[in-house]
């Protein structure tokens, strides 16, 4: 596999370009805002072991794929924790929720 060619490059850099970047937890988030978040990086973490794409995990979850790039772009402010938990759940993550 060589270096990609300066017409894939440019379609990469469109594509970037226009990419929604994930959110970061602001300072003063609320705890439940800190479990979502902590949830987001359970799924993230899940993508990213099983070599698996969103449309993948979208199906195994029965919801539509632009649920799941919400999530892995952690857009918190869309959910509830108890739907990031009941998703969590399905897919039998290893989580635990602490309020300190």
């Amino acid at each position: 596999m060589g270096f990609p060619s300066e017409k894939e490059l440019k379609q990469m850099r469109t594509k970037l370009a226009r990419a929604e970047p994930s959110r970061l937890l602001p300072k003063n988030a609320t705890k439940a805002d800190q479990v979502k978040y902590k949830l987001c990086e359970k799924f993230v973490m899940y993508l990213n072991e099983r070599k698996t794409s969103q449309v993948q995990l979208a199906k195994k979850l029965k919801v539509d794929p632009s649920r799941i790039n919400e999530i892995v772009k952690y857009r918190i402010d869309l959910y509830t924790v108890d739907k990031l938990m009941d998703l969590a759940e399905k897919l039998d993550l290893d989580f635990e929720v602490k309020v300190a």
